[in-house]
């Protein structure tokens, strides 16, 4: 429920009401409710604030998942797909981008204005496997520099996983991470 509600609103909110409420308190000769006001109110809103310049918003599904594929995903898919996709679909503080981390040690981030940027996610279907397909603008890192680091990839995004890149459009790369069951392993 929280996963989509940024706290740092949250904190400026409730911040705004006390500060507003301790305020009115203040004019109107009332001290229990003024010192309140104050006394909680300045410090959610400072607290917000400094939530608010470190927010990273979610990252978008590019399209709905289909109820079919959230039951294959139930089925199939490995902690690590559900960990990226939890994380990169709330919201995060103190980050400069999703997978910023990541992208830095599979050597794909030389620096931060060349760092692909995650712009969109989306859950799938490839050959009856859980796929969670992530979808990166990349104009600096070609398409060649992504397939060369496809082995590290795969072993950097855990056991179970198998990587395909993909290049819909020009300075776009999907990466697909595909779910290996046990039965198509042996």
């Amino acid at each position: 429920m929280f996963r989509k509600f940024s706290l740092a609103s949250l904190l400026l909110t409730l911040g705004g009401i006390l500060t507003s409420v301790g305020l009115i308190a203040y004019v109107t000769g009332k001290a229990a409710l003024n010192i309140g006001g104050w006394f909680y109110g300045i410090p959610l809103i400072l607290g917000g604030l400094a939530l608010k310049i470190t927010e990273l918003k979610p990252v978008p599904y590019s399209q709905p998942t289909p109820p079919e594929i959230v039951a294959l995903r139930e089925k199939q898919g490995t902690p690590t797909q559900n960990q990226v996709r939890q994380d990169v679909t709330r919201y995060r503080f103190g980050q400069d981008a999703h997978l910023d981390e990541s992208l830095k040690r599979l050597g794909l981030s030389p620096s931060n204005e060349e760092r692909p940027v995650l712009t969109g996610v989306r859950e799938t279907a490839i050959n009856d496997s859980y796929t969670l397909i992530l979808e990166f603008e990349s104009p600096f890192i070609s398409l060649e520099k992504w397939q060369e680091k496809q082995e590290k990839i795969e072993k950097f995004f855990g056991p179970g996983i198998r990587a395909e890149l993909m290049q819909p459009q020009e300075h776009r790369v999907d990466v697909a991470l595909i779910a290996i069951s046990e039965a198509k392993v042996s």
